[in-house]
Order: C-alpha cells, then sequence, then structure tokens
C-alpha cells in the first residue's frame, strides 16, 4: 500500500489524552499551594468547632480523671472525619459553589482542585478515622463518626437544596460528635452524652441561620433553600435564632444537674448563654447583615468559651 501524499505513515498513533485544567495547574503549583487548597477543603474552621464539641463531651464523660491515650486518639479520630466530611461536601456542593460569589474562588469551582483526587482523599480520612476509633477507643464512637458522616453527606446536603428545615435536620449531625466524645470516654450512651448533644444541636441554630441571613443572596444565586431565601422578611428567622438561643442557656446548665461540671462552669456558662441571647433578641429589631454578624460573632466564641469553663472547671 502507498504512503499518502504527504508522507505520513498509516500505521496507528497513539493518543495521550490532554491533561484536565485542575491538573496542568496543579503541576505547575507548589505542594505549598496544593496542601493549602486540600486543607482549605478539609473546613479547618468547621473541623475545630466540632473537634472542641467532642472534647466538651469527653470532659462531661470524664468527672473522676482523662485517659490521654483515649483522648488523643478520640480527638484526632474525630478531626481526621470532620475533614473528610468537609472535604467530600466540596465535591457535593462545587457546581452550586461556582455560583455563589462567597464560594466561587473555592479550589473546586475555581478549577484549582481535581474532584476526583478530592474525592479519595475524602474517604480516605473518614476512613482512617473510623479505622482508627475502632480498635483505638471503641467500636460505639467509630459507629457514631459513620453515622455523622452519612447524615451531612447524605441527608443534609441534598436537603439544603429542597427543604428550609434542613438547618435544623443538620443539627443531628452536627451535635454528634459531642455525644461521640461523650462515649470516647466512657464506652456507652448516658445522659451526659445526650446533654452535649442537647447543647450543640441548641447551639447550632443561632449560629447557621446567622450565617444564612448574612448570604441570603448568594444562597438563593445558589438554589438552597435556605430558611432566609424561602421566607426574605425574617420573622421566621428571627423567632427561631432567639427561641433556640433561648433553650440553649437551661440546656447549658445541664452539665451542673448530671454533675459533670461545678460552680466555676456555672457561674460563667449562664452569663455566656445570656450574651448570646441578647445578640440574637437585638437582630431581631434589626435584621441587619451586620447584626446577623455579631450573632455568628458571638456564636464563634460560644463552644470554646464554654469549653474553657468545662475544663477549668475540671482541673480545679
Amino acid at each position: 500500500m502507498e504512503s499518502p501524499p504527504d508522507g505520513s505513515s498509516d500505521a496507528p498513533v497513539a493518543v495521550t489524552a490532554a491533561p484536565s485544567t485542575a491538573d496542568a495547574q496543579a503541576s505547575e503549583r507548589s505542594l505549598r499551594a496544593v496542601l493549602q487548597d486540600y486543607l482549605t477543603m478539609a473546613k479547618p474552621e468547621i473541623s475545630s468547632v466540632v473537634t472542641l464539641s467532642a472534647f466538651a463531651g469527653f470532659l462531661i464523660g470524664s468527672p473522676a480523671g482523662l485517659d490521654v491515650s483515649v483522648l488523643f486518639w478520640s480527638m484526632l479520630g474525630t478531626a481526621l472525619c470532620a475533614g473528610g466530611v468537609g472535604m467530600l461536601n466540596h465535591v457535593l456542593e462545587r457546581r452550586y459553589d461556582a455560583q455563589m460569589k462567597r464560594t466561587a474562588q473555592r479550589p473546586l469551582p475555581a478549577d484549582r482542585a481535581n474532584p476526583d483526587m478530592a474525592r479519595r482523599v475524602g474517604i480516605l480520612l473518614i476512613c482512617l478515622a473510623v479505622g482508627l476509633l475502632g480498635p483505638l477507643v471503641n467500636v460505639l464512637t467509630a459507629v457514631l463518626a459513620a453515622l455523622t458522616a452519612v447524615l451531612y453527606l447524605f441527608v443534609y446536603t441534598p436537603l439544603k437544596r429542597t427543604t428550609k428545615w434542613n438547618t435544623l435536620v443538620g443539627t443531628v449531625p452536627g451535635a454528634l460528635p459531642a455525644l461521640g466524645g461523650y462515649t470516647a470516654a466512657t464506652g456507652h450512651l448516658g445522659a451526659g452524652g445526650w446533654v452535649a448533644f442537647g447543647i450543640l444541636a441548641t447551639w447550632q441554630m443561632p449560629h447557621f441561620l446567622s450565617l444564612a441571613w448574612m448570604y441570603r443572596r448568594d444562597y438563593a444565586r445558589g438554589d438552597y433553600a435556605m430558611l432566609p431565601v424561602v421566607e426574605p422578611d425574617g420573622d421566621s428567622t428571627a423567632a427561631q435564632m432567639i427561641g433556640f438561643a433561648a433553650l440553649l442557656v437551661p440546656v447549658s446548665i445541664l452539665p451542673i444537674l448530671t454533675k459533670a461540671a461545678g460552680w466555676i462552669y456555672s457561674t460563667g456558662v449562664l452569663p455566656l448563654g445570656l450574651w448570646f441571647l441578647w445578640t440574637t433578641v437585638v437582630f431581631h429589631g434589626e435584621r441587619t447583615g451586620q447584626q446577623a454578624r455579631r450573632v455568628l460573632k458571638a456564636s464563634v466564641l460560644y463552644i470554646p468559651v464554654l469549653v474553657a469553663l468545662l475544663l477549668v472547671d475540671w482541673i480545679l
């Protein structure tokens, strides 16, 4: 057979697929920049609060003394699970994140990271967390960690685009790490664990509703059914923020009744809760982004201060 007129051969030529934009960019970026993107996808700001809540549960479950080894593996497992869940959440919501100003520059919608690789890393982190918690802490805590991941990713995350009640549903996976901290310390479910769960569940509502109010226009662009988007007048948003912040005050006192905390905790947690409640009351009267941000800041401070009170009370 004659060669083609241009002199090229008839032999099949291997065609190499062009790398994706994310892969091409990643190869040109420094390792530090790539790791920073993966750290961002692990949502360290949320993972740290989750880990702190687990520490609170551990303290409530350890009135007589701390097992340092169990505490270490519990916190490590909790942090790894939270990071993995955060990363998979980035993967699941990357198309919606691209539509919102607040999230458009995240690693996946900005095409700085590969979603398949992020998915693998997220699954690996969760599996590693459960694999550590089971043998090194206890099976119950490992089951709670796995349940947290399943509920957050496959129940709460899709509900964010279908119902205004998604935030309320999200309090369950959001509060399970606190219960997990208690089971890590005790090996069983108990009143103290449910108290820790209750504190985190009630705290979450004003925290996330204030955030949803601040970014309600962005959430609308991303097609999220957040309460401030569905009911833009803010009446229900403000009422629920006040209601749950008010409920948090008596719930936060329950560790005293279960003898998991003493007088130092009691003298600090009451004014802390009342201050948090006051910010929601002010928001009800002036529904601005500034007032919502004050509620958010109060909520961000609430958990670390509560944990500090528990710790000081436990030490003294």
